[in-house]
């Protein structure tokens, strides 16, 4: 009825929708009464994650470590820093074509001098359209933030085939990063 192309605008019309109404909350950034992170805020960016031992075809334990860039944090209306973090984590059961969730801990250094510290212990895996979405709930422990809860959602199209898992094995990977610590 739509065609190919049809199909991809519909397809990435809802998506927009349904993120919009997934990230509205964020609007209220800098509401609370402690200036710019007692109101929730969101930071967009790109990553890129190493794996110890590479990805191959059979699920393993996996260590996970992620040096990410967030070109854009909006900490409160009007105002955006950058940021950079590093994300260690575990995989109970991490491959090439499947990801279990697993726990970590992401710190997080904003341009403007502060920072957070936030601890992930639950995870889930969503899959649309051939698009992995790991999404981790966690509490920010420390700095900007503090007590607040956070959400990381890392998306990815496939980039590998399945054969590119075979001896050595993967070890790294980039992705898309959200970071929302919500009010």
């Amino acid at each position: 009825m739509f065609g190919k192309r049809g199909a991809v605008l519909t397809l990435g019309s809802l998506l927009l929708v349904g993120s919009s109404l997934v990230w509205a909350p964020v609007g209220q950034a800098g509401t609370g009464k402690h200036g710019d992170h007692e109101g929730g805020f969101l930071c967009t960016g790109s990553s890129r994650s190493h794996y110890d031992p590479p990805l191959v075809l059979e699920p393993r334990l996996t260590r996970v470590r992620a040096d990410v860039t967030y070109s854009s944090c909006t900490v409160r209306p009007g105002r955006t820093v950058a940021a950079t973090s590093s994300f260690d984590g575990v995989s109970p059961a991490a491959s090439c074509l499947t990801l279990s969730g697993g726990s970590g801990e992401e710190t997080v250094q904003y341009a403007d001098g502060r920072h957070s510290l936030i601890v992930y212990d639950s995870s889930r895996i969503l899959r649309a359209a051939g698009v992995l979405a790991l999404v981790q709930s966690g509490r920010v422990t420390e700095g900007r933030g503090k007590g607040h809860p956070a959400r990381r959602t890392v998306t990815g199209a496939p980039r590998e085939l399945p054969t590119d898992c075979l001896a050595p094995g993967l070890r790294e990977g980039d992705n898309e990063v959200q970071l929302e610590i919500q009010p």
